[in-house]
């Protein structure tokens, strides 16, 4: 039954009369008659009686037009409902971001795009990377801020660099130093997040590359977690700089090159962004915002 053969249904029943309905349709007289013919075979009812006047609701009929009505009703609903949250200037766009970035870069592009577009909404999701790549995947998110780049088919734009740095506790052998090699952690207990997150796969290759495997003391899917729980002496962990010295722990540069994360923004590209999304993007990718 197609939602149309509904829409017509319910005109009919108005104007009670299948010339004047097709008429004001804009359709012919048989094609709107063949219309009603074949909800009444799919239904199993008459909907209608032919009368010289015109055509009259049966019982069953008032039943059926009323369902028509609310069906139809609520379809025009989704239309409407759809074209606010795809309207460039009032939808809505629905964005997941590392929760490292919930204090700093995330608050910072929201206020700075609030101003340029106050009317739209900004659906936030905080979580890890590995969900953050499924939530795009399955469209629960349209853009993302995470790290790294995903693999696949994904944009990415760049939004900013940091380096990651150890943090230890402020009576720490190594708190006065300031440069630190990793090779040196070999017999510290770690503080880090969780296996299959991508900031500790991130941790594990740096140690990797050095050669070394501290064993893990505590895991926490927050970084800000895992500044404090090194403040608290329960061993020492890699983070991005801006955690160093939160809770009290000293920030002792990393000698190798590669401690370093880069943040960026990504989106799916088997597809074009609705417009709002694609209004976001465009936005944070342009250069008064790096």
């Amino acid at each position: 039954m197609l939602l149309r053969d509904l829409s017509w249904l319910v005109a009919l029943a108005d104007h009670q009369h299948v010339t004047d309905t097709a008429a004001i349709l804009r359709t012919s007289q048989p094609t709107l008659s063949r219309a009603l013919a074949r909800v009444e075979t799919e239904l199993g009812t008459r909907v209608f009686e032919r009368a010289p006047d015109g055509v009259h609701l049966t019982p069953n009929g008032r039943i059926v037009v009323a369902a028509a009505r609310d069906l139809t009703a609520r379809y025009e609903q989704l239309l409407a409902d759809l074209r606010s949250l795809l309207d460039p200037d009032t939808g809505v766009v629905r964005l997941a971001f590392l929760d490292s970035m919930a204090t700093s870069l995330v608050p910072r592009l929201l206020r700075s795009f609030h101003e340029h577009a106050p009317r739209m909404r900004i659906l936030l999701r905080q979580e890890p990377a590995h969900e953050i790549v499924q939530d795009l995947r399955t469209g629960a998110a349209d853009l993302a801020i995470t790290s790294p780049r995903p693999p696949g088919d994904f944009g990415w734009h760049p939004l900013q660099e940091e380096r990651l740095v150890l943090v230890v506790p402020p009576s720490h052998r190594l708190r006065d130093r300031e440069e630190v090699d990793l090779q040196e952690l070999a017999d510290e207990e770690l503080v880090t997040t969780p296996v299959g997150f991508g900031y500790r796969a991130l941790v594990d290759t740096l140690l990797r590359d050095a050669g070394v495997s501290p064993a893990v003391s505590f895991e926490s899917q927050d970084l800000a977690t895992i500044e404090g729980l090194v403040a608290a002496g329960l061993g020492v962990a890699i983070v991005p700089e801006p955690f160093a010295g939160q809770s009290g722990t000293v920030g002792v540069r990393i000698a190798a090159q590669a401690a370093r994360r880069t943040i960026g923004l990504t989106w799916r590209t088997d597809h074009a962004p609705a417009a709002p999304a694609t209004r976001f993007r465009d936005f944070v990718m342009t250069p008064a915002l790096r």
